[in-house]
């Protein structure tokens, strides 16, 4: 199943895809919440982020991946629609 959406296609709802040739924005993901659609751009063009946690995690990126949600977390508490909580789910 392929969707079109305003020039880019998608392989389904709420589905993240890179986006490599965005200027500024290195994901897109066609949010889908009931009967309310978005197209929501999230994430910095080669930002080096925290990653998926991963075991030996230095205590760096442990303080980067914790700073991040304390500064996002009433954004990523929005839901599907807000970038924040793809970039929460997504880069961090």
């Amino acid at each position: 199943m392929s969707i079109e959406y305003r020039g880019e296609r998608f392989s389904g709802y709420n589905k993240p895809k890179r986006t490599p040739k965005h200027p500024s924005k290195s994901h897109v993901v066609l949010a889908k919440e009931g009967t309310t659609i978005k197209m929501i751009r999230f994430g910095e063009q080669g930002a080096s982020t925290a990653g998926k946690p991963k075991a030996g995690e230095s205590a760096r990126m442990k303080a980067k991946r914790k700073s991040f949600k304390a500064r996002h977390g009433k954004n990523i508490a929005k839901g599907k629609m807000s970038a924040a909580y793809w970039a929460n789910k997504v880069k961090w």
